[in-house]
């Protein structure tokens, strides 16, 4: 493993330590000595600054390895202690004074203050030339600052390698837990694993170490760890797909890792960017053939050979059409509120996936494909008998749905996506049960939710939906309803609701009266009411037949 911190260098930031400043020809020949913060010789040096000001402090923002000849110290010992202390408040790293004309030895106050501040305090015995020294350290720090790019370089060379050779997200992950020495994992940015890579203490696994630190972290990884958003959605959107998480629970980080890991994202971004096409072409190819295969234009006996190209060998069984449509509502593109990341930029890949994923418990041979400009998912399934039909689209329509939620595909109050579940058969009922499924899907749009329909039992939706342009279906739903839905624009309470009910229920007037929590007096003198209005007997079956049809074309008119 090469995760180990050359020891010249702080493991904070850029820069050098203090005791490796110390080392250097410059300030060795001063012949230092330690009067204060001999513990804290670790602390970086990121810059070096000479002056001779009392009010120094102000021009230096912390981190600073202060070159001084002790003139704006101060006379009195109360200067000395203030000068030390604002230092000290900066954040400076350390103060080094040149003894000479100002002092052959450094006065108490400042010695004493610098060791209650903490303030590593270093006197030379020599001189030294100021411009030198500086010179000197500025040029280790830079080198010791491209000797931490060349290492990241080299992580991202590693991986880029692994991705030419055949390798995935594990590989780049393995790599980037190898050079760190800690478990790293990719998350979306809800906080959800995607991967893990790496060992935790005493050779834990990295499930058990993400699962334990998320537990007591909800909102954010421990202090220490390395955070690098993954980017998604292309250049210059600004959105994030992913996080990539190294956490220090084997041993600390170093700006050397965060280098690594930031360009990791970059590579990371990539392929996830990649996949996501490549899953999504790959799943357009399926909807494409699925498609091809209901409009006639691939033959039940070229069928097979071409399913089992795309990997669905469905063997002797019947097969069963299933076609989930999206609501106009819907997401097609990905990205709602509740979802980000990973989950949110993949549109009909992470569809694809997501729903695939679910379909995986369901055991029996599956073939998806996705329509994006129809907003469907069509798929096949190989059944073992017809009499697994009901069953098996209980499984699927349910799994179908969660992929939709898990996709983020699904609005808050949008309606949800209709599944229609066709006639399960052959090559060739497969062929006329999809495009049937397809075109029932998009009649049965703002139907009351089921967890799936049969195909078969709505082809009066079906016909009603195909007449929906004609002016005789909006001519025939006015003759009707319509002075019942002129009554509701101007009343109350409105009608129409207890018109459907009542004919759903086939007339029973007590299911009609308990379903809309109504008296049976108050019932009566509503579908009197209603009865008055059209002119007609709603006890008569053709009246009855006529108000159904009405009621159900409503909907599809504008």
């Amino acid at each position: 493993m090469d995760g180990g911190m050359d020891s010249r260098f702080e493991t904070q930031s850029a820069g050098i330590t203090i005791q490796r400043a110390l080392e250097l020809p410059g300030l060795r020949s001063g012949l230092p000595e330690i009067l204060a913060g001999a513990d804290r010789l670790q602390r970086t040096v990121r810059w070096v600054h000479a002056g001779e000001v009392p009010h120094i402090a102000s021009l230096l923002k912390g981190g600073e390895l202060l070159l001084t000849t002790g003139y704006g110290l101060g006379t009195r010992p109360a200067e000395q202690r203030a000068f030390v202390r604002t230092l000290a408040e900066r954040g400076i790293a350390a103060l080094v004074v040149e003894l000479g004309p100002r002092f052959t030895r450094l006065p108490a106050a400042l010695v004493d203050t610098a060791r209650a501040a903490g303030l590593p305090l270093v006197q030379l015995h020599r001189e030294v030339p100021f411009v030198a020294v500086t010179e000197e350290i500025h040029t280790e720090i830079v080198n010791g600052h491209y000797a931490l790019l060349q290492r990241a370089e080299e992580v991202h060379r590693r991986c880029t390698r692994a991705l030419l050779g055949g390798g995935g997200v594990p590989q780049v992950l393995g790599i980037l837990a190898d050079f760190g020495g800690n478990p790293v994992f990719l998350e979306t940015t809800a906080g959800r694993l995607l991967y893990a890579a790496g060992a935790g203490p005493e050779g834990a696994d990295p499930l058990q170490v993400w699962e334990g630190l998320r537990g007591q972290h909800k909102d954010a990884p421990p202090a220490g760890s390395v955070v690098v958003d993954v980017p998604g959605g292309g250049p210059g959107t600004g959105s994030v797909r992913a996080r990539l998480v190294l956490l220090p629970v084997r041993a600390p980080l170093a700006p050397v890792h965060r280098m690594a890991v930031e360009r990791a994202a970059s590579i990371l971004a990539v392929v996830l960017m990649q996949a996501r096409q490549e899953e999504e072409l790959a799943a357009r190819g399926r909807g494409d053939f699925l498609t091809d295969l209901a409009e006639g234009r691939i033959a039940a006996e070229d069928a097979p050979a071409q399913a089992r190209v795309l990997g669905f060998k469905p063997g002797d069984g019947p097969l069963l059409p299933v076609v989930m449509r999206l609501g106009d509502t819907l997401s097609p593109a990905g990205g709602t509120a509740r979802s980000s990341g990973v989950e949110s930029g993949g549109g009909w890949a992470v569809l694809a996936r997501a729903v695939a994923e679910e379909l995986a418990s369901v055991g029996v041979p599956v073939l998806l494909g996705v329509r994006p400009v129809e907003g469907r998912v069509p798929l096949l399934l190989g059944l073992r008998a017809e009499a697994e039909r009901s069953a098996l689209a209980d499984r699927v329509a349910a799994a179908l749905k969660a992929g939709v939620e898990r996709a983020g595909m699904q609005r808050p109050g949008a309606p949800p996506p209709v599944v229609v579940v066709g006639v399960a058969g052959g090559w060739a009922a497969a062929s006329a049960g999809l495009r049937h499924a397809a075109e029932t899907a998009t009649a049965a749009q703002g139907l009351s939710d089921r967890p799936w329909y049969d195909a078969r039992r709505l082809d009066i939706e079906l016909l009603l939906w195909r007449l929906r342009d004609h002016p005789d279906l909006a001519a025939f739903v006015d003759r009707a309803i319509g002075p019942v839905r002129d009554h509701d624009n101007r009343s109350k309470p409105p009608l129409l609701p207890t018109l459907e009910t009542y004919l759903a229920h086939a007339g029973r007037k007590a299911e009609t009266a308990r379903e809309l929590h109504l008296n049976r007096q108050t019932l009566y003198n509503r579908l009197a009411r209603i009865g008055e209005l059209l002119g007609t007997d709603l006890d008569d079956p053709q009246t009855v037949l006529a108000l159904s049809l009405a009621l159900r074309a409503r909907r599809l008119l504008p």
